[in-house]
Parts: C-alpha cells; structure tokens; sequence
C-alpha cells in the first residue's frame, strides 16, 4: 500500500477500527524505529509524531482539533480503552 495513499484508504470503510497490519505498514514507510513490542496507541504515538503531530492518539475528550491526523476518526471512537 502506498504511503500517500493510506489516510485516504484507512477511511474508505465507514465504522471500520485500523488494523495492526495497516499502522505498523505506516510506520515503515514513515521509518519508524524499533517498534517491536508497541502497543497499537503506543506505535501510532509514534507514527503522529514523525508526521509532525502531537502524540496524543486515545486521549481526545470528545473534541479533537488535529483534522489532519489520519487516526483522528479511530481515536475518537467510543470503543475500549486508549490513551496514557
């Protein structure tokens, strides 16, 4: 999968959670280090932050002002437990 085309494509399927595959794909292409043993919040921490982002996936309070960010929809969503 293409790097550039991997936000748009994490969105193409309404209501669908990233999966593992697609973050740790993005994180390589992004080359991100040592990653082995992350966690999902803890890789994408990662990954926001090598994009310029604030490592802030999962601690959102209902209101997240990064648009930009492609976990934004996935963080926002009111399923389990994230964050620090």
């Amino acid at each position: 999968m293409r790097y550039d085309l991997w936000c748009f494509r994490s969105h193409e399927v309404v209501g669908a959670e990233m999966k593992i595959q697609e973050i740790r794909a993005k994180a390589k292409a992004l080359q991100v280090k040592n990653t082995f043993g992350l966690s999902k919040a803890e890789l994408i921490w990662r990954i926001q932050k090598a994009e310029g982002n604030f490592d802030c996936f999962g601690t959102a309070k209902g209101d997240c002002d990064q648009f930009q960010c492609c976990f934004r929809e996935d963080c926002l969503r009111p399923s389990g437990t994230r964050g620090r």
